[in-house]
């Protein structure tokens, strides 16, 4: 009888370490890091991720307005004289590209296939979203670093080490998946309240896969013309950006953590790091343009605009500040514009291989009359008429700095693609800083993680590219 009844009281203890083990496990999990996340909750967070990176002006992630010389810093000037690594800057954004955005991007598309309640056409539409956004971040990554991990990259278990592949076959690449997804936005059905860009618009998603597809291609012209003609041509006659409605926005939030990246820096901090750089501030006031009133702030004096010197140490009273738009919390983030579309073929229009309707000047004009629309400046027609911009009296041996210097202007707040614009064209109001002299970057040099513990695929990504260096320019950047 105590035999049965010392079974029972054992059969009772365990069951009830069973019960306590369940009641309490709950107690170890961490509800701020779920293991399960829906796949819209991982697109939501890559989506704001991307744009918060590239929105940016800490100098710890984003000092791209610092290279397109928009920007110059006050006091602490490393970043302007072309430190980026004593704050691990190409380390940080490579970190958030890969892990916050590609990553979270990765396991959403996974989540949708694995997903038995959605139908066949949501599961298209949702991968299609999701495939633009990595397109975008992919091609991000190239053209900061050059070659970079990507057949291996999103491997951990297999690749722990990834090698890195070739920039312009990853373009290649890039532009084939590009090709595959534009279809699968007239028959899926995306994302709707998750979508933060378009709220589930596939019409509008295939705008931007296009003017997406429009960028890849246009970036090869001067190194791949068979290539860059048949992207270019094919992108422009399945339909890009034709007005302002069309760009790739974010609407940010009143509130933390969901406030526009730069009043966190411009105001929550309540620091005075940056004035507007006399690069861009000399160039517009010979220009008389009009964006200066609210790219800039008249603390000067109305109408009086003096760019600090660029890559110095500037007194912050004493130079023109940064234009109050870009203070509010809410000001929208961007990924891509109707502005920056309408150079780009403006460019197309220009080489004589490539075959697209409209002239040169139309484009040209069309982006500039975008950008003052977008910044609220007022009617462009003026400007458009002043002979040193007027597109067949403005100053240029070339369409490359004619197209280029305005395209760049247009691009204020859009720090990577003002850079990149100065790699492209080669505009030739850039100059180096003033405290060191460096020369201007053409990329970012690879992370020093990479260095130290992807050192067998770092040092052959480096010779491949012709050394690790700043100075070392991209694949497509041959001019």
């Amino acid at each position: 009888m105590k035999k049965i009844i010392v079974s029972i009281l054992t059969i009772a203890l365990v069951l009830s370490s069973c019960q306590s083990d369940e009641k309490y496990e709950s107690y170890n999990e961490d509800n701020k890091n779920p293991q399960n996340v829906a796949s819209g909750a991982l697109f939501t967070s890559a989506t704001k991720s991307l744009f918060d990176q590239m929105t940016s002006t800490n100098v710890n992630l984003n000092v791209y307005r610092l290279l397109a010389q928009y920007w110059t810093e006050t006091t602490y000037i490393d970043e302007a004289n072309y430190d980026l690594n004593g704050r691990n800057i190409t380390q940080n954004h490579w970190g958030i590209i890969y892990r916050n955005v590609l990553w979270d991007l990765k396991d959403a598309s996974q989540r949708v296939l694995d997903d038995p309640l959605l139908s066949s056409s949501e599961k298209t539409g949702r991968l299609a979203q999701i495939e633009v956004l990595a397109i975008y971040s992919w091609q991000q990554l190239v053209d900061s670093f050059g070659n970079i991990p990507y057949t291996e990259a999103m491997d951990i278990e297999n690749h722990p080490l990834p090698a890195y592949d070739d920039a312009a076959t990853i373009y290649e690449d890039l532009i084939s998946r590009i090709n595959t997804v534009i279809p699968d936005f007239q028959s899926g059905e995306g994302y709707t309240s998750e979508d933060q860009i378009y709220g589930g618009d596939m019409a509008q998603w295939a705008k931007f896969a296009n003017s997406l597809k429009l960028r890849l291609g246009i970036r090869l012209t001067d190194v791949n013309m068979p290539l860059a003609k048949a992207t270019v041509e094919s992108a422009v006659a399945a339909g890009v950006f034709t007005s302002n409605a069309d760009n790739a926005l974010i609407s940010y939030q009143g509130f933390a953590p969901n406030t526009n990246p730069l009043w966190v820096d411009l105001v929550q901090s309540g620091r005075s790091d940056f004035v507007a750089a006399n690069t861009v501030v000399g160039f517009m006031n010979g220009l008389d343009d009009p964006r200066r009133m609210v790219y800039f702030d008249d603390n000067l004096g109305t109408g009086v605009y003096d760019g600090g010197v660029y890559g110095d140490n500037n007194n912050f009273g004493s130079y023109t500040h940064i234009g109050e738009v870009m203070h509010a919390p809410t000001y929208p983030g961007v990924l891509m514009d109707y502005s920056e579309i309408s150079f780009y073929l403006a460019e197309a229009a220009a080489i004589p291989d490539i075959t697209i309707p409209g002239t040169v000047e139309t484009y040209y004009n069309q982006g500039i009359t975008a950008s003052f629309e977008y910044w609220n400046a007022g009617d462009a027609t003026a400007y458009l008429a002043n002979p040193d911009v007027a597109y067949a009296t403005a100053p240029g041996t070339d369409w490359k700095e004619k197209i280029g210097n305005q395209f760049w202007l247009a691009m204020y707040n859009r720090g990577f693609e003002g850079w990149t614009v100065w790699r492209k064209f080669d505009i030739k109001m850039f100059t180096p800083p003033a405290d060191s002299g460096n020369p201007i970057p053409n990329r970012y040099t690879y992370p020093v993680n990479e260095q130290n513990l992807n050192e067998d695929n770092w040092t052959a990504a480096s010779t491949a590219i012709g050394g690790d260096e700043q100075t070392t320019k991209l694949f497509w950047d041959v001019n």
